[in-house]
């Protein structure tokens, strides 16, 4: 039976980003993934691109939005701005390369807290370690609480915006996924419908998790100038078949389709092995604010896009990389390591710890 000091669920940014961190450290890591490094972003559809830019300043002190640690940058990697997914797992494959990172091939099929550590029961067998930690991100766990969504097409399963047949689409859901879903169909001639009971694209709150992005908003007016997309403020109760067609229900009406609806809902976290370890409010796991760890099992850390503080969400890269340094100092405290390797990280602005500020700040204009 193989044992480490940390065991990391998930070859994504979060699975990767804490890796190089822990690595950093000395400690003795490795890194399960079910579809192997970048699975996720090699899965987006083939148009999809990062809404947060890629920039070379590493030079000036800044690192760059999408890098997973201080010394690199995909803009420098990849010579883009805006990279795809596949693009985004070339970055992550060769980040897993250059720094030796241990890795396989894996599902996790259980996990048992121990007296000191855990099990972790795989296809490839049973591991053993001290920490585990969740990083499993989102996009392979398609969200479709709508009920009828099985008549649906969710975001996470389109590979092409441009294979879809049909001329007329409605989109269920107006956040990023949702208009970057309306942006691409109305570029392509189809007439998009996008309904959302929010209108998340008329929000101005200064924070990045509740307003969509600048390069969103910038492709929405494009798309709007086509005339070919409308936005409607509607909550969507179910959807149906009828009479061979598509309808998408809401309070006082509803919509047809001649196409399956396009379900931007959202994603889950692939919960199933670790749901019992830790507490719930709602949908949130609980985590203890000076380390993401769970509030009920010691040692179980969560790192990626579902961890919330004081309202908000990490749920960008750039965001959730911060977070790596205070997962990492956690361990290495507790292994008895020196952390100030970890320094690089505050010195470039990649380090979280001060929720206070960094939970609350908005722009003044």
């Amino acid at each position: 039976m193989n044992r480490v000091d940390a065991l990391i669920v998930g070859a994504g940014a979060a699975g990767v980003g804490v890796g190089l961190a822990l690595k950093r450290l000395g400690v003795n890591i490795h890194i399960v993934d079910r579809l192997g490094v970048g699975a996720s972003f090699r899965r987006w559809p083939q148009e999809t691109r990062f809404i947060t830019p890629s920039f070379t300043a590493n030079a000036f002190g800044l690192a760059d939005l999408n890098a997973l640690n201080p010394e690199t940058s995909p803009a420098y990697s990849l010579g883009l701005e805006h990279p795809s997914g596949l693009d985004y797992a070339r970055y992550l494959r060769a980040l897993v390369q250059h720094y030796q990172l241990p890795f396989s091939k894996a599902t996790v099929r259980g996990v048992q807290p121990l007296a000191e550590g855990f099990r972790v029961e795989t296809s490839q067998g049973p591991l053993e370690a001290r920490f585990l930690i969740w990083a499993t991100g989102e996009f392979q766990f398609p969200q479709t609480s709508v009920p009828g969504a099985s008549l649906g097409l969710h975001y996470g399963r389109v590979k092409s915006w441009a294979a879809l047949e049909g001329n007329r689409f409605v989109v269920v859901g107006g956040y990023e996924s949702g208009l970057d879903a309306a942006y691409h169909l109305a570029m392509l001639g189809k007439q998009v419908t996008v309904l959302d009971p929010q209108a998340p694209w008329e929000k101005r709150t200064g924070e990045p998790s509740v307003d969509t992005s600048p390069f969103t908003r910038e492709r929405l007016h494009l798309a709007l100038e086509t005339g070919r997309l409308e936005l409607r403020i509607a909550r969507v109760s179910h959807l149906s078949r009828v009479n061979g067609a598509y309808r998408v229900h809401f309070r006082g009406g509803g919509l047809e389709s001649p196409t399956p609806p396009i379900l931007a809902t959202g994603f889950d976290g692939g919960w199933a092995p670790v749901q019992h370890l830790f507490e719930w409010e709602g949908t949130t796991p609980l985590l203890r604010e000076e380390t993401d760890e769970s509030t009920r099992t010691p040692g179980l850390f969560l790192v990626g896009p579902k961890v919330r503080h004081r309202g908000t969400a990490f749920c960008f890269i750039y965001k959730f990389r911060g977070r790596f340094p205070v997962v990492a100092q956690a361990i290495g405290e507790r292994l008895g390591l020196d952390t100030g390797p970890l320094e690089v990280y505050r010195q470039k602005g990649i380090w979280a710890d001060d929720l206070l500020s960094c939970c609350s700040s908005t722009c003044t204009c």
